[in-house]
């Protein structure tokens, strides 16, 4: 037992219990569906290349949740200025398809001198949107 002038503060039985309480109510959550906002994680693989200073060209390489994705869009930093040859005043390159196919490339346009952070997010048909792939080339 723990005291502080002589008056018992935390026993070594009331720390086990408030182990054994904050576990059940965990399994709890979890039992009765207080969960419910966890989603699976999804698995598509994409592949960044920078070809030089103004080129980028990012891939997309499907995977097990391929057939799901319906758009991809990257951003850089520092900004991209154009997508696939077009200006691009949003600052980002975007690809659609009910799947986007396995193969699409997108090509980013822009002064990528130096490192420049990649950072490429995945939509797909049920909503969810993730991050496939954030770096830097």
């Amino acid at each position: 037992m723990i005291s502080i002038t002589g008056k018992p503060v935390l026993s070594r039985l009331d720390t086990i219990n408030t182990g054994k309480l904050i576990l059940a109510a965990v399994i709890a959550a979890f039992v009765f569906g207080m969960s419910g906002n966890i989603s699976k994680t999804k698995t598509v693989g994409v592949t960044v290349q920078k070809v030089n200073s103004s080129y980028i060209s990012v891939m997309n390489n499907g995977g097990q949740d391929g057939t799901s994705l319906t758009k991809l869009n990257a951003t850089t930093q520092p900004a991209l200025t154009a997508c696939d040859g077009a200006a691009s005043a949003t600052g980002y390159c975007e690809k659609s398809g009910t799947p986007v196919a396995v193969g699409t490339t997108m090509g980013l346009t822009g002064g990528f001198t130096g490192k420049t952070q990649v950072i490429v997010v995945g939509t797909f048909n049920d909503g969810l949107q993730q991050v496939l792939l954030d770096t830097s080339v």
